[in-house]
């Protein structure tokens, strides 16, 4: 049945039966006759400006990922980089129709720039290592300052300590009392792989979840970013905390590490959302390919085509991506009283024909490139697949300049190191 959306200021006023909707002269109507309506796409756990060394790290462990590409390209960048960096991440997220993103990352001050002029809605955490110390963290404790609640009401701000596994427990407890203090929540990295958890238990006697919990950071909100292996007691912990779980399949697909246990994080009602992580790992930020990937792999695990049926899918990554974002009850559905963050796509491709079951076509279907029109917060940001707040060409001609200097690899020169 078609439908009408109306839309008042940064808010659905009301969705109803076309035609049935009385509005006043002069209204601004966007015409989407055959276009499915779904709520914005919600990223998450990304690292918005690391697709400026998109495809530079393939075909190698976890470790030599991090250790021998990308924190040795990472001391490469500057503020500028990271600025269009993040400026070509949002113009390709919007034209894949996201229009939410908690992005984790360095320079942030200049991501918000990118987040203000792109009218996308952000959650922004500034990562910091146990290394930089305590002078760091205060430092991104003022970015949060300047920029919580900012563009309208779009940019949200949080504490990034980067993972236990790159800090130490002292570290942990400094930056959850600092949350507490500035109220406001923590997005961090938790049991990517095995190895981890088994490094964690061998050097402190708990799993990485454990000491999220006995450090304080459970104390706020988190946000936690892929937590794959859990071990039986983490569940209970993670069930009582006010957080949720980023997952980006792909990423673990193409890397090796594995899967989260998606069926028990559901069964503890432990909220869940689709993520993609960094273009470096993922080389895209297309959520629904991360989308139908979370159903498939789900399927094949458990060796189960029953599991994960989908409307289960969609709410993963509608209503569980909010929950994970703290915005239930904002975002994450088309319907009065919600943020006007509204996708709109195609359905004439003819891998999408014939129109028997829109549900299945949105998950295994249709793709990014069918997004016609996205708005965040009530303002067009894309309509006909033109962008209307970034300039695309500009963007593309100033991350090409960089991709020689960056794509550098000089030795003793990572920000950080991973542990094996």
């Amino acid at each position: 049945m078609a439908q009408d959306i109306l839309i008042e200021d940064s808010r659905i006023l009301a969705v109803a039966k076309s035609g049935s909707l009385e509005v006043e002269p002069g209204t601004e109507t966007i015409p989407a006759d055959g276009l499915l309506a779904v709520p914005g796409f919600i990223n998450t756990h990304a690292h918005v400006p690391m697709v400026l060394i998109r495809n530079l790290a393939e075909d190698v462990t976890p470790t030599e990922w991090f250790n021998d590409y990308i924190w040795p390209m990472e001391s490469n960048l500057t503020e500028d980089d990271v600025y269009w960096g993040a400026q070509l991440g949002m113009a390709e997220m919007i034209e894949n129709g996201v229009t939410c993103v908690a992005d984790h990352y360095f320079y942030v001050d200049r991501i918000a720039e990118a987040v203000e002029q792109s009218g996308m809605r952000a959650n922004l955490t500034w990562a910091v290592f146990g290394h930089e110390g305590e002078e760091r963290v205060d430092q991104t404790v003022e970015f949060i300052k300047r920029w919580q609640g900012k563009a309208d009401g779009r940019i949200t701000t949080y504490l990034g300590p980067h993972a236990p596994y790159t800090t130490s427990p002292e570290f942990l407890a400094m930056c959850a009392r600092k949350a507490r203090q500035i109220n406001t929540g923590i997005h961090i990295h938790v049991s990517e792989t095995a190895p981890q958890v088994e490094l964690s238990l061998e050097q402190y006697g708990i799993t990485p979840v454990k000491q999220l919990q006995e450090t304080g950071i459970f104390d706020v909100p988190t946000i936690l970013g892929h937590c794959l292996y859990p071990r039986e007691g983490d569940f209970k912990i993670l069930a009582a905390a006010n957080t949720g779980i980023a997952q980006a399949p792909k990423t673990y697909m193409k890397h090796g590490m594995g899967m989260a246990p998606i069926e028990k994080y559901l069964e503890h009602s432990i909220p869940i959302g689709l993520a993609t992580d960094g273009a470096a790992s993922n080389n895209t930020l297309d959520i629904m390919e991360q989308m139908r990937l979370l159903a498939m792999f789900t399927k094949y695990k458990t060796s189960d085509p029953t599991v994960m049926k989908m409307g289960q899918v969609v709410d993963i990554a509608f209503r569980g991506s909010a929950k994970v974002m703290h915005l239930e009850g904002q975002i994450g559905e088309v319907k009065a009283g919600f943020l006007a963050d509204i996708t709109l796509l195609r359905q004439d491709a003819l891998y999408a024909t014939p129109k028997a079951n829109p549900l299945a076509a949105l998950i295994y279907c249709l793709r990014a490139s069918d997004v016609d029109t996205v708005l965040c917060n009530g303002k067009v940001l894309m309509q006909g697949r033109k962008l209307l707040t970034l300039d695309k060409e500009k963007i593309r001609q100033e991350v090409q300049s960089r991709v020689q200097r960056l794509s550098q690899r000089l030795p003793g020169t990572a920000i950080a190191y991973y542990p094996t």
